[in-house]
């Protein structure tokens, strides 16, 4: 089992939702975060004035997945996050990480069939 944690613009997080969907992926949560990367933050506008401000608004979404959905998770992520066919700065990044131990709350179903 893995965690898929990948953080996105905002305005791509409806096409990455149909990419998931259409490889029967339908489990994630969402969660507004603030960072930035390679691209240093951006200049914006507040009451006329230039603002330079250090943190973007981006999307992170945690996907926990069976072994099996990995790479069609990460394809997915990829296909709708990308702001074009070569994609740019800023698009995102997705980590994986190791998923010890999942527990459904209302039943207490462990592991894989949790998920």
């Amino acid at each position: 089992m893995k965690l898929i944690i990948a953080l996105i613009q905002p305005h791509r997080l409806e096409a990455v939702k149909r990419e998931l969907n259409k490889r029967e992926i339908f489990r994630l949560t969402v969660t507004e975060a603030m960072g930035y990367g390679r691209q240093k933050g951006q200049l914006q506008y507040f009451r006329g004035q230039e603002m330079e401000s250090e943190l973007i608004n981006k999307i992170e979404l945690q996907i926990g997945v069976n072994d099996a959905f990995v790479e069609p998770t990460i394809d997915a992520i990829m296909a709708g996050a990308r702001s074009d066919s070569t994609g740019q700065i800023g698009d995102g990044k997705i980590f994986v990480l190791p998923l010890d131990e999942v527990v459904r709350i209302s039943d207490g179903t462990r592991g894989g069939e949790a998920i």
